[in-house]
């Protein structure tokens, strides 16, 4: 039998018009959209189909609108009865992970990361953090470089530890800077600055986290119906009050993306579906393993495909 897992992506992934034409032509798509825009008080379904894409960027927008399009896939997509045997998702993709899992219900996910992105975008000054993508460095390298420039006044730290060759750094804009130097001494072949809004994944992020725990708290949280692999220790986790800890955790801390799909292929995962707008998560995996089969799932036309390709395999 086939071990299938659903992983869903993270900010970077969002394009203006994503799930628009699903969303047109099946009532039960654009209810996620309409409910999205209850429960913010805000027409964020206008901006997810028509833009503008720089306001669709914010992290504020940003956040609701992958997880609303996200959901809304996956409830087209398991309607053909395709069921996981795990879920992950990527930073944000984690939020999209539990509502899928039934740890939270829709509304409150769609709440929580709007939240969720106004703490993050206030946490540190416009400016004063920044993120970049380290290529052709192993881990343990790149983090002596990080804890060398910390160490030095300059906090800067591991944030996505995403397939082999490809880290991203997260801190002060100053830690940053001088960690890509550093690196690229050490032997990094590129070193990509991010456009974000902030040093996400580091702990200049810690002010953030103490608000998400009060939002957090006055949600309420299940067990996962199906387990779920965490970003901050690529372990199955089931518990509602274990989840939240590592959800506030997470916020600071590094995503351990590659690590985690090596945890689900070890649990016997021979599939990845990744379903949301684009193939980020897809890319990524196929760098890590190049022999699971990997599917995405961003529109009706993909996500028909896959579902041909399953039965196929099945047979």
């Amino acid at each position: 039998m086939k071990k299938i897992a659903f992983v869903f992506p993270g900010q970077g992934s969002q394009t203006v018009g994503m799930g628009k034409d699903l969303a047109e032509k099946y009532p039960d798509v654009m209810a996620y959209f309409q409910k999205a825009d209850e429960t913010l008080n805000s027409p964020l379904s206008q901006l997810i189909f028509e833009g503008p894409k720089e306001e669709l960027t914010l992290t504020v927008n940003t956040q609701p609108a992958l997880l609303t399009t996200s959901i809304a896939l996956l409830d087209f997509f398991q309607k053909s009865g395709v069921k996981a045997d795990f879920v992950a998702g990527h930073s944000l993709g984690e939020y999209t992970a539990l509502v899928a899992a039934g740890v939270l219900s829709f509304a409150d996910g769609v709440f929580a990361v709007r939240k969720r992105g106004e703490f993050m975008e206030n946490a540190v000054p416009n400016g004063e953090g920044s993120m970049a993508a380290v290529l052709g460095l192993d881990r343990n390298k790149l983090s002596a470089v990080t804890e060398a420039v910390t160490a030095s006044g300059m906090p800067v730290a591991l944030a996505n530890l995403n397939c082999p060759g490809q880290i991203v750094i997260s801190g002060s804009k100053a830690g940053v800077e001088s960690a890509g130097v550093k690196a690229k001494e050490a032997g990094a072949k590129r070193v990509l600055p991010l456009e974000v809004s902030g040093p996400f994944h580091s702990p200049l992020m810690e002010p953030a986290a103490t608000k998400l725990r009060e939002v957090l708290d006055g949600l309420e949280m299940n067990d996962a119906r199906i387990p779920v692999i965490a970003n901050v220790t690529a372990e199955p986790v089931t518990k509602a009050e274990e989840i939240k800890d590592q959800l506030i955790e997470q916020l600071y801390s590094p995503v351990l993306w590659e690590d985690s799909i090596q945890k689900m292929i070890e649990l016997g995962v021979d599939t990845f579906i990744e379903i949301g707008p684009g193939k980020v998560l897809s890319g990524l995996i196929k760098k890590i393993d190049k022999t699971v089969t990997i599917y995405s799932v961003s529109d009706e036309a993909a996500a028909s495909s896959v579902i041909d390709a399953l039965k196929e395999e099945k047979l």
